[in-house]
């Protein structure tokens, strides 16, 4: 088990956003081809570090939420029920933190935020009881009043907050607990509380949906995104022939006059891709995450090791773009069970089946596989995160 703290992350999503427009509160309305609150919580839930997830509605819009986000939510989200103002919601959203060590506060109407962005706040809390990200004001700033402009006023100093805004759970309760009601945001109160607060870097495009024009802005940010991040990971493994009637390869059972010795079932195709995708994922290989030396893996189906791959992946944000594994033995025959390796594959995975190939080649009778001893495979996998 991990030693890092548990991080729980609350989305306050119990406004109704009327500066917004539209029939529907801010959160709930499209941007591009997404409502704004599936992908705030999409942010959340694919970050590693991330432990709970709890969002909080208002209680009029149940109905809303399992229509328009429950179904693109594959992770879980636990509810949480909002009150009058921003504050009371806030409150709910940390009861229903209960246990856990360190919270993120974050308004639904930020869907941009980024996984690096999240990371450095985390990070912050591990030598100050509160952070949140900002940025530094750099146009010029006046006083206004009935039109015209009254007085410049000074900007050194001053800063853009934004969110998600992080602190040491016991801490922010408290600071709730005895904070006004009018508090514009979670740093107010921990402020008043007497708590540090750490300014991280904000960053721009962590823009809040205030405004109708601000859909379209934050639609042009989503278009053109050109970071990508692209890893590939090898992975080879070898298994000897041992007595028996039939053997596993890429998920698929096949009668031989031999079978493969392993710790597991053997199942030497999936390994190798298993291995692959803790490679490109820099997460070490099966041995690390499933150690021989543990009798519970005696005998295992080595599906298991392959959707805790994939499902590591998934967490760190990474989709499987493709993956390829080679098969080296002189028998038996692979060619007639290829496509049905590579749907089990692509089912384990999650993916669908043209992601991923599956071939054989012999060693022209050269080295141990040509002397019919073992099978080796190699495979390779390429993980992309936008």
């Amino acid at each position: 088990m991990s030693s890092r703290a548990d991080t729980a992350a609350i989305i306050v999503a119990a406004g109704r956003g009327a500066r917004a427009g539209g029939d529907l509160p801010k959160q709930y309305r499209d941007l591009a081809g997404l409502p704004v609150l599936a992908r705030t919580l999409g942010a959340f839930a694919r970050h590693p570090e991330v432990d709970r997830l709890i969002v909080v509605l208002n209680p009029s819009d149940q109905a809303l939420f399992d229509t328009l986000i429950a179904p693109h939510c594959d992770f879980p989200v636990l509810r949480a029920e909002g009150g009058a103002t921003r504050a009371a919601s806030v409150q709910a959203g940390l009861a229903a933190a209960e246990g856990a060590s360190r919270v993120l506060i974050h308004d639904a109407a930020r869907p941009l935020v980024s996984r690096d962005l999240i990371s450095r706040v985390i990070a912050a809390l591990d030598t100050t009881p509160g952070a949140a990200p900002a940025l530094p004001v750099t146009d010029a700033l006046w006083r206004g009043e009935s039109g015209r402009v009254i007085a410049p006023v000074a900007r050194a100093g001053l800063f853009r907050a934004q969110t998600p805004q992080g602190f040491r759970l016991p801490e922010i309760r408290a600071a709730h607990e005895r904070a006004p009601e009018t508090a514009a945001d979670d740093v107010e109160v921990a402020l008043a509380a007497g708590l540090d607060v750490a300014i991280v870097e904000g960053e721009e495009n962590n823009l809040k949906i205030t405004w109708p024009g601000d859909f379209a802005r934050a639609a042009r940010i989503l278009e053109h995104a050109q970071e990508m991040d692209i890893r590939t990971g090898n992975g080879f493994d070898v298994h000897a022939f041992c007595e028996g009637d039939h053997l596993v390869l890429c998920g698929v059972r096949l009668p031989h006059d031999r079978a493969l010795k392993g710790h597991s079932d053997a199942d030497v195709g999936m390994h190798a891709l298993t291995d692959a995708i803790y490679g490109a994922l820099g997460e070490g290989d099966i041995g690390h995450h499933f150690p021989p030396s543990d009798p519970q893996w005696k005998g295992a189906a080595s599906e298991i090791f392959l959707r805790h791959a994939a499902s590591l992946a998934d967490r760190h944000g990474y989709r499987i773009a493709n993956c390829d594994v080679t098969l080296i033995c002189e028998a038996p025959k692979i060619g007639p069970h290829a496509d049905e390796m590579r749907a089990r594959l692509a089912e384990i995975m999650g993916v669908e089946r043209d992601r991923v190939s599956v071939k054989a080649t012999t060693s022209e009778g050269l080295g141990f596989t040509g002397r019919r001893e073992g099978i080796a495979a190699l495979a390779t996998a390429t993980l992309v995160r936008p």
